[in-house]
């Protein structure tokens, strides 16, 4: 007779094999370009941020679009999916994009400002980046994670005046008046231009970019600012070198991988009134049943293990990895939103109805049990 160690090995095996053949079946076109979305939908608008008095700035729903697939991040993506995606957010109910020049080199600023320009402009929150600057080239720099960028060259600028060029840049590409989020963008250790020499970078950023943004935050230009980082250490260095309202921390808190964000980022942030935006919260799509892993070219050992047990334990409780990844890292009340992205109206849809499936709470106290989420690690069912 089968020991409960096998049958939770068989399981195991059986929801690696299931997230391979989607993960195949993504590489053949949008018929299988998306996880289903398993479990009761319960048909409620989509999570958002009550807005409380002496509150910094948020955004007004937990979930919103993030913009590196539209960029063409990971795979070339048509202006036509790009539209659909953004439409399908429109749709949903979603008032939240995030971009970036960086992202497709200019390309996923135009794809969203072509959309959003049409859009009465009180009715939803922009956020894009600052550090590098655009220029044309017939030579574009050779950047792996971007497929058939824009036709430009890149220059770090984090001085005052590197800031304001590169808001004007975006405001030209995007159509659009004015922005709310300005995040200072990759000043971070895993950066491969900077390496060790990102303290150099934050620190022309501290009297540069940083003063600026305040004063821009001051004057009512922009409605808050922050970092826009992959690690840890540049967000807790710049809430003592200046006064962030809110920080997009990518690849640091997701059902993955949450322990040191969880323990001491966004605890440092919550004890200075600041919010944080979840980048990747599927890290990279991987959550999503894809065989890459945030943005870096291999998967970390013992991910693979440790997706299968968590999608088995899912699948037992009627959901989907994709859904429980997603509520997960909204559910902390530190992060204000969470910014998967999407390259076409399909993969959109998907991550509005997984934010509308009711979890059983028993699913994360197993998560808890087989020591696969952080015991102290809130979730749906405890906030």
């Amino acid at each position: 007779m089968p020991t409960r160690r096998d049958m939770l090995a068989l399981s195991t095996m059986g929801a690696a094999a299931l997230l391979a053949r989607q993960a195949h079946a993504q590489d053949a076109g949008h018929a299988g370009d998306v996880m289903p979305t398993l479990g009761h939908v319960t048909g409620t608008t989509l999570p958002a941020n009550a807005p409380r008095p002496g509150q910094r700035f948020r955004p007004p729903t937990r979930i919103g679009l993030g913009g590196v697939p539209i960029g063409n991040g990971f795979a070339a993506c048509t202006d036509a999916d790009a539209e659909a995606a953004l439409e399908a957010a429109w749709a949903a109910g979603v008032r939240y994009f995030d971009t970036s020049p960086w992202y497709g080199l200019g390309l996923s600023e135009r794809r969203f400002g072509h959309f959003l320009h049409t859009r009465p402009r009180d009715e939803f929150v922009l956020s894009t980046k600052v550090g590098r600057l655009l220029t044309a080239t017939t030579h574009p720099p050779a950047v792996k994670l971007w497929n058939d960028p824009s036709p430009f060259a890149y220059r770090y600028d984090y001085t005052a005046d590197g800031v304001r060029r590169s808001i004007e840049d975006s405001l030209q590409r995007l159509g659009i008046s004015r922005l709310d989020i300005v995040y200072i963008h990759d000043i971070s250790p895993d950066n491969g231009d900077m390496g060790a020499r990102w303290t150099e970078y934050f620190d022309v950023a501290a009297k540069g970019a940083m003063p600026a943004l305040t004063r821009m935050r001051e004057e009512g230009i922009i409605k808050a600012w922050g970092f826009g980082v992959n690690t840890p250490q540049p967000a807790l260095k710049a809430i003592e070198a200046g006064d962030p309202d809110i920080f997009l921390l990518a690849t640091q808190y997701s059902l993955l991988r949450h322990d040191e964000a969880l323990d001491h980022t966004l605890p440092a942030l919550a004890r200075r009134g600041i919010s944080a935006v979840v980048g990747a919260p599927l890290n990279a799509g991987y959550l999503a049943g894809r065989d890459r892993y945030d943005y870096r070219g291999t998967i970390p050992e013992g991910m693979p293990r440790k997706r299968a047990r968590i999608s088995a334990i899912a699948a037992r409780h009627g959901i989907d990895l994709r859904t429980a990844a997603l509520q997960f890292a909204a559910a902390h009340p530190t992060v204000a939103a969470i910014v998967p992205g999407a390259r076409n109206a399909a993969q959109m849809q998907a991550n509005a109805r997984s934010m509308e499936v009711a979890i059983p709470p028993e699913f994360w106290a197993a998560l808890k049990q087989e020591k696969l989420i952080a015991a102290n690690a809130p979730t749906p069912a405890t906030v």
